[in-house]
């Protein structure tokens, strides 16, 4: 298909972690939703090879010439790494473009805005290029992964990827292998409110995971068979002389998360979902985020706090923690949770589960 003079319009949303919170990276499963804040990204090609990146939301423009294998300049260069990616694989780019990124999502408070940056540019990248090719959701999710954190071997997982492109709710476990079941639950609205605090996303996943993987690698070298995938939680007591006190409260926190993540999964796959039960799931995994991974803040607890006070069936911090976002599930009492949340952060919204990143191709009006 020839899309030379048409206008190319990607929209991706943003992304809540139900259950599972600093678990896929660990290969343990996620349940994670689509939210109705999007990224959009609308560009045409250009007759040379320059790739011309307008971001009026946060003043600022990025240029750069094709040309073959593309040099990082800096930290998280991900408009170069995707295209790396892609070259790697076969697309071709003979021609540069012109494009405008405009979001809804919070940027840098834990509702995927990178992610879905990664897979709108990916989306965008593989429609565009001279091959003109419309990937799947899934290899869309893969490449993104690919370009954002393998690319630069940073430690994140896969989630905010597959939630992204995929869209809807997903439940994704990495172990042995990527299983992604589409669920099918019909859920009501979330309160997410931005606490606007500053968070350093890389430190904090880097500090929780090498935490859990030192632990698990000094019980490996005594127990072999030991799996965080599989160990049951009433084995844990044995190994408590074999680790310190903080080491022994994480193990337990998370293998806490992931049954907790295993209930809830059962209560989104019933036929009448429960939802108040699932909303004090969501509370039980905050508060070992809270109490044992220690990734919250006193501010979160506030808008926590008042969002339960005010009728939410549950809430939690959203993302890796220390700032960022929290959210509130709310079917029930939707405005009552989202005045009292607004009344601590004035950057709060209704938002709901939403579809994936999905594309729209019209002519240029001259």
């Amino acid at each position: 298909m020839n899309l030379e003079n048409d206008i190319l319009k990607i929209s991706t949303p943003g992304r809540v972690c139900l259950f599972g919170e600093h678990q896929d990276y660990l290969h343990l499963p996620i349940i994670a939703s689509a939210i109705s804040r999007r990224i959009v990204i609308q560009g045409k090609h250009r007759n040379d090879k320059l790739i011309n990146i307008q971001m009026p939301d946060i003043n600022s423009e990025e240029k750069f010439l094709l040309n073959g294998e593309l040099r990082y300049e800096v930290e998280r260069d991900y408009f170069k790494s995707a295209i790396n990616v892609l070259q790697r694989k076969g697309f071709t780019f003979s021609q540069g473009f012109d494009c405008t990124i405009n979001s809804s999502i919070p940027i840098n408070a834990g509702t995927s805005s990178s992610s879905a940056l990664m897979v709108s540019w990916i989306n965008f990248l593989a429609r565009f290029s001279d091959q003109t090719k419309i990937i799947s959701a899934n290899e869309i999710a893969r490449l993104a992964y690919e370009a954002e954190v393998l690319e630069f071997s940073e430690p994140g997982g896969m989630m905010d990827h597959y939630s992204t492109s995929v869209g809807g709710i997903i439940y994704l476990s990495s172990f042995p292998k990527i299983d992604l079941k589409i669920v099918n639950a019909k859920l009501g609205s979330f309160v997410l409110g931005n606490s606007n605090e500053p968070k350093d996303t890389k430190f904090i996943l880097a500090n929780v995971k090498n935490r859990v993987l030192e632990l698990t690698k000094l019980l490996k070298s005594n127990h072999p068979d030991f799996s965080l995938q599989y160990v049951n939680i009433n084995e844990i007591e044995k190994y408590k002389s074999e680790l310190s006190s903080n080491q022994y409260e994480l193990l337990l926190g998370t293998i806490q998360n992931r049954n907790i993540t295993f209930e809830a999964e059962k209560v989104l796959q019933s036929d009448n979902i429960d939802h108040k039960h699932l909303g004090k799931l969501m509370t039980q995994h905050h508060n070992i985020l809270r109490d044992v991974l220690k990734i919250s803040t006193p501010k979160i607890e506030e808008m926590i706090y008042a969002a339960l006070e005010a009728g939410a069936y549950g809430a939690k911090i959203n993302g890796s923690g220390g700032g960022g976002c929290m959210f509130a599930y709310a079917p029930e009492n939707t405005e009552q949770v989202f005045e009292a949340v607004k009344k601590i952060s004035s950057d709060t919204f209704i938002v709901e589960v939403d579809k994936g990143t999905v594309e729209e191709i019209y002519e240029e009006v001259s």
